[in-house]
């Protein structure tokens, strides 16, 4: 069974680098060895040319002595010494250069003795006095050293000379095997291409009739698309009522019966939803009406007592009365909680920029007493939002800073800010703070830390506020331990 296209062209560019890769190290590798015994026989020419310094600064030194005793000149004495040091930078850097070839420096152990030898022997003579005599005394006793010394540098030049002729060997071997692996790697690599090439032209022209089947498909699908997307639009905006057109039904098939279905149940959900809510702020309304008519009428029976009977009350008598009038307050702001908890979030809201500086100064003159400072210390954003919800908020939450705090006087901090979609406010006190233990708590319904008895503890409020907060959207927490004060944090969308 043949292969399939796609697996062919992924077969033949795997081929294709994998011979490519093949062929590049073979370049790289035939390019590397070049380079190193192109190297190696620079090496070899440095090397020669260092033995055929030494020997001619040797002969030099034998010439400058002979000289100064043939001639009677002292002058060729400076000759003489200035070649000594000279020999031994020749031989030492031709010790250095020989470093990776132990024959040669067993040679060159054995030659360092002799030119030392060699050249204490000439000092001693450059020290004589000039004859012919001492001349060819000289020549017939230094014959044998200089003889020993030209073999032993001729020997190392000889070695040298080998490695010259293999290393020019595998020079030129890499020299031409360095362009044939390159021109090898191009060919096979032109035919790879050429055969994928005419592959992937075969397959564009039989992808090019998918093609144009898919934009059909694609235009048909973008309408239906379409269609539905302007059904879910309608839905956000709050239209249940809508429907799929008839002249759309034939292209959505089944889809369009669901989504008018869809459409139907949400029109009939919502419209009941709307009535039982109305239904709820009627129930509200009359419940709190109802309850505080008799409410009224009972503190009025207690005013009358007090006004008309002063003096037939007894003390205790007067105290029970006071507990009445406080649990009659007290139920009077539980039904007010209750009224204001059900309608908070679904009242319609009014959109409008609210400097929040302001509205935290205008809260402040409202519910905090003159003995508490109340500090803004950086700039409160200006926000386009429902005034009136992020005023009962913030209302709540500084007066309640106010109101139970152990001390008649206190510090209050309000601070923002921006964390990009939404902005975080800080309300923070100096009271005597929530243990963590209680935190969740206080946002339950009727839940208090104070006395249930205290007719302003109705344990409402909080719960209010975390309504309002999470109807926008937001969240709010607490952050404070027992006695180092308190802070409301929450979140409110731009």
């Amino acid at each position: 069974m043949g292969l399939k296209l796609n697996t062919k062209i992924i077969l033949g560019f795997v081929i294709a680098v994998g011979v490519l890769l093949l062929t590049s190290a073979v370049s790289w590798y035939s390019i590397q060895q070049l380079g190193f015994y192109t190297r190696q026989v620079e090496h070899t020419y440095r090397v020669l040319e260092n033995a055929s310094s030494l020997r001619g600064h040797v002969r030099d030194a034998q010439s400058q002595v002979r000289g100064y005793l043939l001639l009677n000149d002292s002058s060729y004495l400076p000759g003489f010494y200035e070649s000594v040091p000279v020999a031994e930078q020749d031989f030492q850097m031709l010790q250095l250069l020989t470093l990776d070839n132990p024959r040669q420096q067993a040679r060159l152990d054995t030659l360092h003795n002799r030119l030392k030898e060699e050249f204490a022997f000439l000092e001693r003579w450059s020290k004589l006095p000039p004859s012919d005599n001492a001349v060819r005394r000289l020549v017939r006793e230094d014959r044998n050293r200089q003889l020993a010394l030209r073999q032993m540098i001729t020997r190392v030049q000889d070695e040298e000379k080998v490695l010259l002729k293999e290393r020019h060997r595998r020079q030129d071997f890499f020299e031409n095997t360095t362009p044939l692996a390159i021109v090898v790697s191009a060919i096979l690599a032109t035919l790879i291409v050429a055969w994928l090439f005419t592959k992937i032209n075969q397959e564009l022209q039989a992808n090019e009739q998918l093609q144009h089947q898919l934009q059909r498909t694609n235009a048909d699908m973008a309408y239906r698309i379409e269609v539905v997307e302007t059904l879910a639009n309608r839905v956000m905006q709050g239209d249940y009522t809508a429907r799929v057109a008839e002249q759309d039904q034939a292209s959505l098939g089944n889809l369009a019966a669901s989504l008018n279905h869809m459409t139907h149940t949400l029109d009939t959900s919502f419209t009941s939803l709307e009535n039982r809510n109305r239904e709820l702020d009627q129930f509200a309304y009359v419940a709190s009406h109802d309850l505080k008519a008799p409410l009224r009428g009972i503190v009025t029976v207690v005013k009358w007592i007090e006004d008309e009977l002063p003096h037939e009350l007894s003390p205790q008598m007067r105290q029970y009365l006071d507990m009445m009038k406080g649990r009659l307050h007290r139920l009077e702001d539980l039904i007010n909680g209750l009224l204001a908890y059900a309608r908070a979030g679904r009242t319609e809201r009014k959109l409008e920029n609210v400097d929040v500086q302001q509205l935290v100064a205008e809260v402040t003159e409202l519910v905090v007493p003159p003995t508490f400072q109340v500090e803004v210390p950086t700039p409160l954003p200006v926000l386009h939002t429902d005034r009136l919800s992020l005023q009962q908020v913030l209302t709540n939450l500084i007066g309640n800073a106010a109101k139970y705090h152990h001390r008649p006087d206190g510090r209050i901090t309000v601070t923002a800010r921006d964390l990009g979609e939404c902005h975080e406010f800080r309300v923070q006190d100096d009271g005597p703070g929530i243990a963590p233990q209680f935190q969740q708590k206080v946002f339950l319904m009727f839940q208090t830390l104070r006395d249930r008895n205290t007719a302003e503890s109705t344990g409402i409020g909080l719960s209010i506020v975390k309504r309002i907060v999470e109807e926008q959207k937001g969240s709010i927490r607490i952050e404070s331990e027992a006695g180092e004060g308190a802070a409301f944090i929450f979140t409110w969308h731009k």
